[in-house]
């Protein structure tokens, strides 16, 4: 008799068992798995005018995407010293933000254009211990925030009041580093970060040894713990997704360079550029979307 009673009793164990079980997963988070970039185009990024960086401009309404490299340096800003630019990023309202940084160390440069067209340069004093190198910025959804990289292997992002939006910075001061992000896993050589969410950052690294991730020059999510928001450092989850393509006519190192996502679409973009004399031929902005 006891055993018929188990016997009964069995399927309705089962059934609780498959709706705790089912509750449970329809709660947990998605695998980090599930962020699958999948590659859908590409063009030809110019080695002089499109080899740093890159980003899309939602104001005004209808603007081009925008591209950094050598010659997009104004003669003016290059004879004081800063002779190198990186990946530039715009806020939501139009504000347009570009990273300098000089040889002779010491302070970085943040040249904001304002939406009017207005332009505007605010520095920023060295840190103790902090690299003189001005890889990226990437603006805050709400504007406020701006983080910025060094180069090398980090384990922190900077994050700073995003100039020329923030009221609290002036081009007659020297703009301060505000709060950090401290990363869980160390990242290497990251040349362009853009926020794809409140708290989600994408980055391209050009690391070329492959010995952190397993893979070499790899697209990067970082998921940090909050919102940036100066007062407070914030932790970043670090994953690696993907190696970034390389492809090309030429052997030798390639260069991951500059990131943008673009909200309005989901397209995602990166530039590679090329080894070698290919550099000036077939060095491309690779086009990704999600899925």
């Amino acid at each position: 008799m006891r055993l018929r009673t188990r016997h009964r009793c069995h399927p309705v164990m089962t059934g609780l068992l498959a709706l705790v079980t089912a509750a449970v997963l329809s709660t947990a988070p998605p695998a980090a798995a599930a962020d699958t970039w999948t590659e859908v185009g590409s063009d030809r990024a110019d080695p002089l005018t499109e080899s740093q960086g890159l980003t899309s401009v939602e104001v005004p309404a209808n603007s081009a995407n925008r591209y950094t490299g050598i010659g997009t340096i104004p003669a003016e800003v290059g004879a004081r010293g800063w002779n190198h630019v990186g990946d530039p990023d715009a806020s939501y309202d139009g504000h347009y933000i570009e990273p300098y940084q000089r040889d002779s160390g010491g302070a970085k440069m943040f040249r904001v254009q304002a939406p009017g067209g207005a332009w505007s340069e605010y520095v920023h004093t060295l840190g103790p211990g902090e690299a003189p190198n001005n890889s990226w910025v990437a603006i805050s959804p709400n504007g406020q925030w701006m983080l910025a990289g060094e180069y090398g292997t980090m384990s922190r992002l900077l994050v700073f009041p995003t100039p020329g939006v923030n009221p609290g910075t002036s081009p007659s001061a020297d703009l301060p580093q505000s709060s950090t992000v401290t990363l869980d896993h160390p990242v290497r050589d990251v040349q362009g970060c853009d926020f794809s969410g409140p708290t989600t950052l994408l980055c391209s690294s050009d690391d070329p040894e492959g010995a952190l991730f397993g893979i070499t020059r790899p697209l990067l999510r970082i998921d940090l713990s909050g919102e940036p928001n100066g007062t407070a450092d914030v932790s970043g989850h670090v994953t690696a997704l993907r190696p970034l393509p390389l492809r090309s006519g030429c052997s030798g190192t390639f260069e991951a360079q500059g990131i943008d996502y673009d909200r309005r679409t989901g397209t995602l973009r990166v530039i590679v550029m090329s080894p070698g004399f290919c550099v000036l031929t077939d060095s491309m902005t690779y086009r990704f979307t999600r899925g």
